[in-house]
């Protein structure tokens, strides 16, 4: 399986998908049970519901976009808080991170609010390779804070623990972070400029003309999903259904647009999310029936537990590269496995976070690539460079949960 799926995915530059497919069809065939059509459709059905969530999500990030809610957003922030760096850095952090925090896709955070930040950052000062590293992160810590986060969803139905009780240890994984890279990039050299000079650099007609009422459909989606967690038996909607509401709602508030073109823009941007996580639930489920799965699950259950700390952080993110949610699936689950005693969820949470940071991880290095080509610049070697210390920091942080998991479930 693994050597057609490098074949596939280095050598003929095939989909990360499609090479995913192609590797559970050989394992098909190696083990002696033919082409088992069967097995690759319940495997592709074993993430339906997470498919679900991401295409309603991108279709509700492209709504919001469109209306010209997220630049309304920025500018609110630049207004208030153009004089109060450490307050402005964390805001426009945010800002940055929510799309991946909605569908769960570090390159949604980056091509959507960090399209709109980026240039903000290098109007107050950064360098265009210290903007590019601040919206990469953005993506990957978006991608893991909650509502939304994938491989944490991938990781738990390995093992057929549901996504419930993950927002608070995933908060705490990820704000932190955000807070501190934020001012680590940006501190020192943005600058305190007046409104004045920055008004004419945004685009500000959607706020000037339709004001807060752009915000209504986001503060609908956080009301339903914070009701849909405390009265579930009332507002029990689904993610699904909330994100199209919410969709449908950008329509009336801000500037009109095609909600067919929207999307049909949205459905391609996730189009190739979509498949890798189809990919992956073949792959799991041609594992599993091969007995591959347990094989790997014994072997990193005889890691020594030394050894399983340097295991989670070199090899997660190096698999990353491929896919993040491959890394998730094909490791995560038998490393959260190899960490009977720790608090599941927690681990999971850290687990899911050292998966993420294979979209740093060349070649394929989509976070960085996509920061790269936002901000301008030519290299996106550039961009890594500035990567390297905060990736660091992110697996020693993980690492940190995962051992410390019981007590810190303690304080929650």
């Amino acid at each position: 399986m693994v050597g057609v799926f490098v074949v596939g995915a280095f050598v003929l530059k095939l989909p990360v998908s499609l090479s995913m497919m192609l590797a559970s069809l050989a394992a098909l065939l190696a083990s002696g049970n033919g082409l088992g059509i069967r097995h690759l459709v319940e495997g592709t059905f074993g993430y339906v519901d997470t498919i679900l969530v991401i295409a309603t999500a991108m279709i509700f990030m492209r709504a919001v976009q469109e209306s010209g809610a997220l630049d309304a957003l920025t500018i609110v922030i630049i207004k208030r808080f153009r004089r109060v760096p450490a307050l402005l850095l964390p805001l426009l952090m945010l800002v940055a991170m929510f799309p991946g925090m909605i569908t769960g896709s570090s390159s949604a955070s980056v091509l959507t609010a960090g399209a709109v930040v980026a240039p903000v950052l290098i109007i107050l000062g950064l360098p265009k390779a210290s903007a590019g590293a601040f919206i990469a992160l953005a993506g990957i810590l978006g991608m893991i804070a909650p509502p939304v986060n994938i491989p944490a969803m991938i990781i738990g139905g390995g093992i057929d623990m549901p996504f419930v009780g993950f927002e608070l240890p995933l908060l705490l994984l990820t704000m932190p972070l955000a807070i501190v890279f934020s001012w680590w990039i940006g501190l020192k050299k943005i600058k305190r400029l007046e409104w004045e000079e920055i008004a004419p650099r945004l685009d500000t007609a959607s706020y000037e003309r339709y004001g807060f009422r752009l915000f209504l459909p986001i503060v609908g989606v956080a009301v339903l999903m914070v009701l849909g967690k405390a009265l579930p038996s009332i507002f029990s909607l689904g993610l699904p259904v909330v994100f199209l509401l919410g969709a449908a709602a950008a329509r009336f508030v801000g500037k009109r647009f095609s909600v067919l073109k929207a999307s049909k823009a949205a459905m391609g941007d996730a189009l190739p999310v979509l498949a890798i996580l189809a990919g992956v639930g073949m792959f799991i489920q041609v594992m599993t029936l091969t007995g591959v799965r347990g094989f790997v699950v014994v072997s990193s259950l005889s890691v020594p537990a030394a050894l399983l700390y340097v295991a989670i952080a070199v090899t997660m993110p190096l698999f990353g590269a491929v896919s993040s949610f491959g890394s998730a699936s094909v490791l995560g689950v038998p490393f959260l496995l190899a960490l009977l005693g720790k608090d599941q969820i927690i681990a999971a949470s850290a687990l899911s976070l050292v998966a993420a940071l294979g979209d740093f991880m060349p070649p394929t290095a989509l976070s960085a690539i996509f920061a790269a080509q936002v901000v301008g610049v030519d290299r996106y070697s550039l961009v890594l460079k500035k990567l390297i210390l905060p990736a660091l920091v992110v697996v020693a942080w993980a690492l940190l949960f995962i051992g410390f998991s019981t007590t810190i479930r303690g304080f929650l």
